[in-house]
């Protein structure tokens, strides 16, 4: 107890209008006692900000702040890479399947952040490898609303940049009655956007790159592709294609991207063909890859069994692969590192899903 008391200094002063929450130069804090809880550590110190005055604890600046169940975060990210559902490790863990599916919810919101903090360190120096990108379609709430991440990844290092989400229109052979049913939800809720693709893909690609630059990109034939690239102002893009027919071997230019739809399917049960695991919310499915993209980018290493480093470590940005213990050590917060579009409307939970009139959104002022 002595030790955590001892140990903790805060960074800078957690409330948002201080004018030390920026910066921390010159910052005083002083200490404010403590106050108990039942979870460990019993005993959390309290400190008072000099300049505005407010009182925060060392759990303020934790991502299980105001939890009553901290010790399943971290069990949670393990869960969501090990293609478990939420019912399975609620019996586990003696909880409702709804705290988890909160947690989850904040999971992927500190995965956002934990990204959006690498892709800013690597753009000072640019992209240095050629990026290859692609669509991993599935869907959520039911088949009737499809969807695409659009993913943008590094040829040599397998990084994971950047994705967004772009909502379909279902396609395919339909029986009369899901023409009748698409017509229903397409009345009440609207057509999706037809340049879906075209404009998240240019999104995502802006996420990777945001400053201009020259850049090597690999895809499929898909057509909205070169579309996309229209739209990114100042970047120099010189196109690849592979057609998609191509085996996906190690070989293909397009294998980074391919491994990554491969993980994704692998390791989530919502992504699993012919399952009751889908995900219910369109916002689920990208606050679960988020949390995908952070360990395949800082804990698994490039291969199982020839290459333990992982595509951070080949990048610069971690010096040994980092468990989910040590993605979750410190909080980070949005107004500090600026979350960019589309990611901060993922952050603020609004993304809304057809057939669902009640979207739950991230609101909290003290809990941003």
């Amino acid at each position: 107890m002595l030790d955590h008391l001892a140990a903790f200094i805060p960074p800078h002063c957690p409330r948002t209008d201080c004018r030390f929450h920026l910066c921390a130069t010159d910052w005083h804090w002083t200490h404010h006692g403590t106050y108990t809880r039942a979870c460990e550590p019993h005993v959390i110190p309290r400190f008072r900000c000099d300049d505005c005055g407010v009182t925060f604890s060392s759990q303020t600046f934790s991502p299980t702040y105001y939890l009553k169940r901290p010790e399943l975060l971290e069990r949670l990210f393990h869960r969501q890479v090990a293609c478990s559902c939420y019912r399975q490790f609620a019996r586990e863990a003696r909880c409702a399947h709804s705290t988890l599916m909160r947690q989850a919810a904040r999971l992927g919101r500190h995965c956002l952040m934990v990204q959006t903090e690498a892709v800013q360190h690597l753009a000072l120096a640019g992209v240095i490898e050629p990026l290859v990108i692609d669509g991993f379609e599935s869907f959520a709430f039911s088949q009737d609303h499809p969807l695409h991440l659009n993913l943008a990844m590094g040829a040599r290092t397998h990084f994971a940049y950047a994705f967004t989400l772009s909502r379909l229109r279902r396609k395919g052979s339909m029986t009369a009655a899901q023409r009748r049913r698409r017509e229903r939800i397409e009345a009440k809720y609207g057509r999706p956007d037809p340049k879906a693709i075209e404009l998240d893909m240019a999104a995502a690609l802006r996420l990777a790159a945001p400053t201009a630059q020259a850049l090597v990109v690999r895809s499929d034939e898909h057509p909205a592709y070169p579309r996309s690239f229209r739209r990114l102002r100042g970047h120099d893009i010189t196109h690849q294609r592979t057609p998609s027919v191509q085996a996906r071997t190690a070989g293909n230019p397009l294998f980074p991207v391919n491994r990554m739809d491969l993980l994704l399917r692998h390791s989530g049960s919502n992504h699993k063909r012919e399952t009751i695991a889908f995900s219910k919310r369109h916002q689920c499915v990208i606050e679960r890859a988020a949390v995908h993209l952070v360990w395949c980018n800082f804990s698994k290493g490039f291969s199982e069994n020839h290459d333990p480093e992982t595509p951070a470590m080949k990048l610069g940005l971690a010096e040994t692969p980092m468990s989910p213990a040590a993605l979750l050590q410190r909080r980070r917060f949005p107004s500090r590192i600026g979350l960019p579009e589309p990611w901060a409307a993922y952050y603020r939970r609004d993304v809304d899903t057809p057939g669902i009139d009640t979207p739950v959104r991230h609101r909290l002022k003290r809990a941003f």
